[in-house]
């Protein structure tokens, strides 16, 4: 398997580690934390005009037609910077569900918005007793004349607080986790019926928690095929979750790094820490660990473009599983050695603790993906 990036892969690469660099200090990230949005609405711009928001869309519909390799690259550079800006929850999730879903005039309608950086989107499509089954779903949308009824209520909805556009995942026909009978819809906001609640996560995050009360859709709300949904949401969460292990990697690398340069620089009986055999063994199993981890996300990104779902969705639980395990582990000791310091705000190593373990229960904890993992080998 050739892990050799391309030239425009190098250049993307490079541009999202500059990006980082010169644009996202921790303390400017802690103060867009607690600003009214939670980010920066001049930072999506500014990822508009780089070509970050239509990377992953097909060229058909004016996007890039970037791979998830592509996204992978600039998604590691976003853990290391802790970003906020709402890049997985806007273009990979509601973004990957309207591209994939959409007709041609859905597509035109929301993709350009959204690639342009004038509007925001997120996919609901948790609910409380769901847990990690994608078919536990309540909240239901019935046939009213030629449109639709939407009732029930969305949980953790990334980015919810300040999308423009829903993709929601109702059910329309069939019984509670029936794999068959759901189907996604478009909302906009402001819709009478529909309430947003918006909160900050553990990790500076935001999310939102949605009540749909008898929200009238027209029939062009439908996003792709009526009761049969699930497919496509479950390669959207799949690719997402590869996603989401590249910035886990990306967490992993920056804590490393730090935690290396803080051994070095901090002296404990006359000499750096670093000089103590025993921390260079810890710093050693952390560097062990991310490269194992970083091995699985790479295989879990080139899967993710695959036609073979269950190749596809084996290689996304595998490193999903890796990054539970060894990213706790590195994060954990990152902070251990850093002693104090590492759980004060002064540093980012606490936040790259908080971050991972909010990853850990993204998508599916480790049990959740072993389990899953073991069914498809099964």
């Amino acid at each position: 398997m050739d892990f050799a990036l391309s030239d425009e892969q190098t250049m993307l690469k490079s541009g999202a580690e500059r990006f980082i660099r010169e644009s996202y200090a921790f303390e400017k990230r802690r103060e867009l934390a607690a600003s009214d949005d939670g980010f920066s609405r001049d930072h999506w711009r500014s990822f508009a005009e780089l070509g970050w928001l239509a990377l992953p869309f097909k060229e058909e519909d004016d996007g890039l037609g970037g791979s998830a390799v592509d996204v992978m690259l600039l998604m590691e550079q976003f853990g290391r910077g802790l970003v906020l800006e709402p890049y997985l929850s806007t273009i990979l999730m509601a973004g990957g569900a309207i591209s994939s879903m959409g007709s041609q005039s859905q597509r035109k309608r929301y993709l350009p918005a959204i690639m342009e950086g004038k509007s925001l989107a997120a996919l609901a499509y948790v609910e409380p007793q769901g847990r990690y089954d994608l078919a536990d779903i309540n909240t239901k949308a019935e046939i009213d004349g030629k449109g639709w009824r939407l009732s029930g209520e969305k949980s953790v909805v990334l980015g919810g607080g300040s999308a423009d556009v829903f993709v929601v995942l109702a059910r329309t026909s069939g019984a509670l986790r029936d794999e068959r009978g759901l189907s996604c819809f478009v909302l906009e906001r402001g819709m009478d019926g529909l309430t947003v609640r918006d909160y900050r996560t553990t990790d500076g995050n935001r999310a939102a928690e949605l009540t749909f009360d008898a929200v009238a859709l027209e029939p062009e709300a439908l996003l792709g095929p009526e009761d049969g949904a699930l497919p496509f949401i479950n390669a959207v969460i799949d690719r997402a979750t590869a996603a989401v292990c590249a910035e886990a990697v990306g967490i992993m690398d920056a804590a490393v790094e730090k935690t290396r340069a803080y051994l070095l620089q901090r002296k404990q009986f006359g000499q750096p820490l670093a000089a103590f055999q025993s921390l260079q063994h810890r710093l050693a199993d952390m560097v062990i660990g991310l490269e194992q981890t970083r091995s699985l996300a790479y295989v879990a990104n080139i899967r993710a473009d695959g036609d073979d779902p269950v190749e596809r969705a084996r290689a996304v639980s595998a490193a999903k599983a890796e990054v539970a395990r060894n990213g706790t582990f590195v994060v954990a000791n990152a902070v251990q050695l850093h002693g104090g310091m590492g759980v004060s705000e002064e540093l980012d190593i606490g936040t790259f603790f908080k971050r991972l373990h909010m990853i850990n229960a993204l998508f599916g904890d480790r049990i959740f993906h072993i389990r899953r993992h073991e069914d498809l080998v099964a």
